[in-house]
């Protein structure tokens, strides 16, 4: 892990303390994979923990709509990347200040993808406006009180892909045969990280999904530690 510190506290509504924690990168980074181990590390350790896609708001008035755009030709249309970055996530982090995001009786909310990716495949397919304009004000959108960039070599990619997986499409062949692509996406995930609290890297490449995701337990239950205080 690669840790780059900011100071800030988890979220909050009604006394309750919330963790918001990002976690995201690119197709077949094991992204996924590292969630899911971590909600059940967490588990396992006492910490109620649970995995939100999609809007951090409740009530997102566009969340449908913008369902219905393909997120696996992103990279290929600049229209969707400005939709979700302004109509989507912009509007999502002004409504997210006025209600915190919360999910019942849990401590940890551990987003899956959200702006990050959604910059990065814009910079990467395009470079599109919305997605440069993001670079330049990320403080239009939410930060969170932890964001984890997942990655690895394009060769372990690569070599997931071809191991198989449920669904495949476009954008996982780019991002694992791509390798221009894969370096912008790269290049353009760290720049925008730097608006969150805190930010780590995890390279996947050699590391056991158990292991990696005790690691990330740890670091979230010192921020849970350090915001109860």
């Amino acid at each position: 892990m690669d840790p780059t510190d900011r100071t800030g506290g988890a979220a909050a509504r009604e006394g309750v303390p919330v963790l918001l924690v990002a976690v995201d990168g690119i197709d077949l980074a094991g992204k996924s994979t590292l969630i899911e181990a971590t909600v059940h590390e967490l588990g396992e350790r006492g910490v109620s923990a649970a995995r939100h896609r999609g809007m951090l708001t409740e009530r997102h008035p566009l969340d449908r709509p913008l369902r219905r755009l393909s997120l696996a030709r992103q990279q290929d249309s600049a229209f969707t990347t400005t939709a979700y970055l302004f109509a989507g996530f912009a509007l999502d982090n002004v409504l997210a200040r006025l209600r915190p995001p919360l999910h019942e009786g849990c401590a940890v909310l551990i987003q899956d993808g959200y702006v990050d990716r959604t910059v990065a495949f814009g910079i990467a397919g395009g470079p599109y406006l919305a997605a440069r304009a993001a670079l330049r004000w990320p403080g239009l959108f939410a930060p969170c009180d932890l964001a984890v960039h997942v990655t690895a070599d394009i060769g372990a990619r690569a070599r997931r892909l071809d191991a198989g997986r449920d669904h495949i499409d476009v954008r996982d062949e780019r991002s694992a045969r791509d390798e221009p692509f894969s370096d912008r996406f790269h290049q353009a995930l760290a720049a925008i990280g730097r608006r969150h609290r805190r930010l780590i890297t995890i390279d996947t490449t050699d590391r056991d999904p158990a292991e990696t995701a005790g690691e990330l337990a740890g670091t979230i239950l010192a921020l849970l530690s350090r915001a109860a205080r």
